[in-house]
């Protein structure tokens, strides 16, 4: 096979440059990549069928890791099942290399099979795009190919991390010869000495005089992974200087007696003199996307104006997009969170001590007080609507049914959220921080394809227990992730069935209207039970809040094969308990009918 070299030699230019984790989708012409990796004795390769569910167990994958993982495949229309996956790692910022096989571009537009147009395939929604030679004659066609993957590999990686494509043209044969020897060359590897942001004493010194002029500070985090250190210096800065610290179940905020996390609830209708008295002179945020509207619609309502009087800084590690989703941004400040809030939480504090004043923050403690004082009534009010019987049944509900399992997870255990209705009522209930829960979720672009796939990929690369709480339609649409290859047997799936797209009956304006059932509910009919048993997963199924309960114990128990518990609701009653929720809102804070 020493036509193919150069891409024999692949499989081991990802292994110098890190990558250990491949998915590769079956295909002919992909044949050469595909026994590349498979034979290299570094490579940790998996098969799954199906490219769109491969590609988005790729992305769970490296969610987990924070390493690039190279999904593979075959031309044609198997490059463009990996588009879903691709626009969620783009916007989520998770770190892949599509490695897809072409014909040569000679054969394009000449009726012959499996032939598209792939270069570029993915338009704007990848780093950046390389497209290889079919012929390797010439040494600049083996430089150029190994320069490409080098700076592919390590173009995912750099901040903000992301998919990188790679198109691959290939020429027959593709298959050695039983007699042919298959060995990896040496390749050449080119090390990236990436610099971290460092901001000039004068920066750093006009910010903390701005920080300084600022009387009621807020900080918001958005989606961002589990990290302990950036729990604890949060807490300091709540605890010790006075600052609200603002999050939701995808930012990794646990719930505790400090962090404000249900902001979705006492936000959802405050009057404006209310309103008014949270306002920040200062807001900085840090992460990625939100999940609540109340809390977005709050915080773009009262736009920055003018020098030390409504002031926005956002941090993230490197500035070339401006990040100005609540319409209010003044400052964009390159540096790595964690270390920029440990800088700013000692220098307050020092600042704090040469002034003798460690124990004079009553403003900052005021508009502390005022934020939680409003999260822990707001708790208050969850709590009762979830104690009170829904009209003349009392029986389990989706949000009822979330509640009691997010408080019985596995101590140090993974949580990943499908999209639509059970991540909102997750955030709702939130999970306590004794628990250590990590919480994942495709917020990227937030789509309902790929959650199971993802939670799959989740699964493989950590010995803890994952869990995905994920609906019915979900969960059906992608059933492909425990097709064709093994299920690993710490994974948890935990499906709530009401017979359709149930956020439709909760959101205003499709519940409205009379073709809600049959145009955005979607109502199926399906149960998991045939699913599970195909693909050999310990399957249950209940009913009731005492069926739940009795069960979690053992389903939460590790074993030797993966569980999957199948918990069916009446969408109607979900309904009647959400509106029960939305009616108590407007009693306790007056929101307008």
């Amino acid at each position: 096979m020493p036509v193919l070299q150069p891409i024999v030699n692949i499989a081991e230019l990802l292994y110098q440059k890190g990558i250990t984790d491949v998915i590769v989708s079956p295909g002919s012409r992909s044949a050469p990549l595909t026994l590349a990796v498979a034979r290299h004795p570094q490579l940790r390769v998996r098969v799954l069928a199906d490219e769109r569910s491969a590609c988005f167990v790729a992305l769970g994958m490296a969610q987990q890791t924070g390493k690039t993982v190279a999904v593979i495949c075959t031309s044609g229309s198997a490059v463009y099942n990996l588009s879903p996956a691709v626009v969620e790692a783009f916007f989520g910022q998770v770190p892949l290399l599509l490695l897809t096989a072409d014909r040569p571009h000679e054969w394009l537009y000449q009726q012959d099979g499996q032939t598209i147009n792939q270069v570029g395939i993915f338009g704007t929604h990848v780093k950046r795009s390389y497209d290889l030679p079919p012929d390797y004659t010439h040494p600049d066609a083996r430089w150029f190919i190994e320069r490409s993957l080098n700076e592919a590999i390590t173009l995912s990686q750099l901040y903000p991390a992301g998919p990188v494509h790679v198109n691959v043209p290939l020429r027959e044969p593709f298959y050695p010869d039983p007699n042919e020897s298959f060995a990896y060359g040496p390749v050449r590897v080119i090390k990236t000495c990436a610099a971290q942001p460092t901001l000039s004493p004068e920066t750093w010194h006009s910010l903390l005089n701005e920080w300084e002029h600022c009387d009621k500070k807020l900080i918001a985090v958005g989606q961002l992974p589990h990290n302990p250190a950036l729990l604890a210096v949060l807490s300091k800065l709540s605890e010790e200087i006075g600052i609200p610290i603002v999050g939701e179940i995808t930012s990794n905020m646990p719930k505790n007696d400090l962090f404000i996390t249900h902001t979705d609830t006492f936000l959802a209708g405050i009057d404006e003199q209310t309103a008014q008295s949270l306002r920040p002179d200062l807001l900085l945020t840090i992460g990625d996307s939100f999940l609540t509207r109340n809390l977005k619609t709050f915080l773009r309502q009262d736009p920055a104006r003018g020098p030390h009087h409504h002031q926005h800084w956002h941090i993230q590690p490197s500035v070339d997009r401006l990040n100005d989703s609540f319409q209010s941004l003044t400052t964009a400040i390159a540096a790595e969170p964690l270390a920029f809030l440990e800088k700013l939480f000692a220098d307050v504090d020092y600042q704090r001590f040469l002034q003798g004043d460690d124990d004079d923050d009553s403003d900052s403690h005021e508009f502390l007080n005022r934020w939680q004082t409003l999260d822990r009534q707001a708790n208050r009010l969850l709590e009762k609507t979830l104690s009170q019987p829904v009209g003349q049944l009392v029986g389990l509900t989706d949000w009822s049914a979330v509640q009691l399992i997010l408080e019985r997870l596995p101590t140090n255990s993974i949580l990943h959220l499908a999209n639509s209705m059970p991540v909102r009522y997750a955030n709702l209930c939130g999970v306590a921080e004794q628990q250590h829960i990590s919480v994942s979720a495709n917020r990227g672009v937030s789509g309902i394809d790929g959650c199971l796939s993802t939670a799959v990929g989740a699964a493989l690369m950590t010995d803890q227990l994952v869990t995905l709480l994920t609906g019915d339609v979900a969960f059906f649409y992608d059933r492909n992730a425990l097709w064709s290859a093994a299920v690993p047997a710490n994974l948890r799936i935990i499906l709530l069935n009401n017979d359709g797209g149930h956020i439709f009956r909760i959101i205003d304006g499709p519940n409205r209207q009379p073709e809600l059932e049959t145009y955005f509910e979607t109502p199926h009919g399906y149960t998991a039970r045939n699913t599970a048993e195909d693909a050999r997963l310990t399957y249950a199924l209940c009913d009731s809040p005492e069926t739940l309960g009795a069960l979690l114990p053992d389903f939460f128990q590790p074993g030797n094969t993966a569980k999957l518990l199948e918990l069916t609701t009446d969408k109607r009653i979900n309904q009647e308990q959400f509106l029960a929720y939305k009616a108590q809102l407007k009693v306790v804070y007056n929101t307008p009918k």
